[in-house]
C-alpha cells in the first residue's frame, strides 16, 4: 500500500480527493490539512464520508509529512501552493500539485496570467503538466506532476485530437473556446456571488476574455500542433453544482467530413478508457453533456460540422471536481506508481442528478 498526504483537504478538491482515495485498492490516506479545521474529523466538513472514515484534520506542517507519506497531493490555492511544494521537493516525496503554480512551463508567463513572478522557475520544468490520455508515458515513473485547470483540460481533450491531424489545416490562429461551469467551480468558500440567491437560475459571463486556462490550453495545443496556437476564451457560471461544458470553434482549410473527424478521435482516444467519444443520432443526449459525466472521471468529447463555412464545432463536458481536478490526480498518480490507470476510479457516472 502506497501512504498518501491530502493538503487542503477541507475544501471540494480536498473532498474529492479524500473520497477517491479513502476506496482505493492500493493507497492509504494517512493524513488531511486544514488549516481551519485542525483537530476535527474529517466527516464534519465532508458529511459524504461518514462511516467512511475517523480521520481527522492535523495542521500544514511541511517538515513533518515526508515521515508520514509516500505521496501528496496539494489542493492549495494559487500562488499557496509555491510556498510549501518546494519543501516537499527537497524532502524527496512525490508530489501531485493541483494549483496552477506548476502547470506553466515558462515562468515569464505567471506576472501575466497570475500576477507574481514565480520564486522557483527552476522547478518547472521538472513537473509533468499530466493529461494521461496525450502524454501518459512521460507520466509513468515521474515523481513530480503537475495537474490542469479543469476549463482547460476539458478543453483540451476536446481539441487535441484535430490538432494532431495536420490534413484538416486548422488555424492555429482563431480558436474560440466557451466554456461553463457549475458553481462548485468556484471552491466552497462563500461570497456576494455566490450566496444561493445570487449564483442560482443564473448564465452569468464571469470571465469573457483573457481567462488564465487559456494559457494552458495554448501550451499543450502548441506543442502538440508544432505551431503557437491561440486560444480565445470565455467562461461563464451556469445554474449546475458539477460540471463543465466547453464549446470550441475552430476554422478548417483542409476539406474534411464527419468521418475524418471521427477517425481523429478514434486514433486519439483508442485505448483511453476515460475518454468517450459521444455524437449520437438517437435520444436526447447526442453530444456531451455534463449531467452524463458526474461523480465520474470521464470527459466525454464529441463535435459538429460546418461544411459551408469551414467550421468544426468541438465540445467537451466534465465533471469539474473529478476528471477536472481530483480524477485526473489520481489517474496520474496510478500511473506514477505503477498501478492499474483506473485504479479507483472506475465508478459510473451518476443518473439522474
Amino acid at each position: 500500500m502506497v501512504r498518501v498526504g491530502v493538503l487542503a483537504g477541507s475544501g471540494y478538491i480536498g473532498g474529492e480527493l479524500l473520497r477517491l482515495l479513502l476506496q482505493h485498492p492500493e493507497a492509504e490516506v494517512s493524513f488531511a490539512t486544514s488549516r481551519r479545521y485542525a483537530g476535527e474529523y474529517v466527516f464534519r466538513v465532508h458529511p459524504n464520508l461518514r462511516g467512511v472514515t475517523e480521520l481527522k484534520f492535523v495542521a500544514l506542517d511541511p517538515s513533518k509529512l515526508a515521515d508520514s507519506a509516500d505521496v501528496v497531493f496539494a489542493a492549495l490555492p494559487h500562488g499557496e501552493s509555491v510556498k510549501v511544494v518546494p519543501q516537499l521537493v527537497d524532502s524527496g516525496l512525490k508530489v501531485i500539485d493541483l494549483s496552477a503554480d506548476f502547470r506553466l512551463g515558462d515562468s515569464s508567463q505567471y506576472p501575466f496570467w497570475y500576477g507574481y513572478e514565480h520564486p522557483r522557475p527552476d522547478l518547472l520544468e521538472k513537473f509533468v503538466l499530466s493529461i494521461p490520455e496525450l502524454n501518459r508515458d512521460q507520466v509513468r515513473g515521474a515523481r513530480l506532476v503537475a495537474s490542469p485547470g479543469c476549463m482547460a483540460i476539458t478543453t483540451i481533450l476536446a481539441l487535441a485530437p484535430l490538432f494532431r491531424t495536420k490534413s484538416l489545416g486548422v488555424d492555429p490562429e482563431h480558436v474560440v473556446v466557451d466554456a461553463k461551469v457549475g458553481s462548485s467551480g468556484s471552491g466552497g468558500k462563500p461570497s456576494l456571488a455566490t450566496h444561493f440567491s445570487e449564483r442560482f437560475s443564473v448564465v452569468r459571463p464571469y470571465k469573457p476574455a483573457g481567462h488564465r486556462h487559456a494559457a494552458e490550453i495554448e501550451q499543450v495545443l502548441s506543442s502538440i500542433a508544432g505551431t503557437r496556437i491561440k486560444v480565445s476564451m470565455s467562461a461563464h457560471g451556469v445554474n449546475m453544482v458539477r460540471g463543465i461544458l466547453s464549446t470550441s470553434h475552430l476554422f478548417a482549410s483542409g476539406e474534411f467530413k464527419p468521418v475524418d473527424l471521427w477517425k481523429a478521435y478514434r486514433d486519439a482516444y483508442s485505448g483511453s478508457y476515460f475518454v468517450r467519444i459521444v455524437k449520437d443520432r438517437q435520444g436526447p443526449f447526442r453530444l456531451p453533456d455534463p449531467k452524463l459525466v458526474v461523480g465520474s472521471n470521464f470527459c466525454d468529447v464529441g463535435f459538429e460540422t460546418e461544411e459551408r463555412t469551414g467550421r468544426i464545432v468541438a465540445l467537451g463536458a466534465t465533471d469539474n471536481l473529478v476528471k477536472g481536478a481530483a480524477g485526473n490526480a489520481v489517474q496520474s498518480m496510478n500511473l506514477m506508481l505503477g498501478f492499474d490507470e483506473k485504479a479507483g476510479l472506475e465508478m459510473a457516472p451518476l443518473h439522474p442528478v
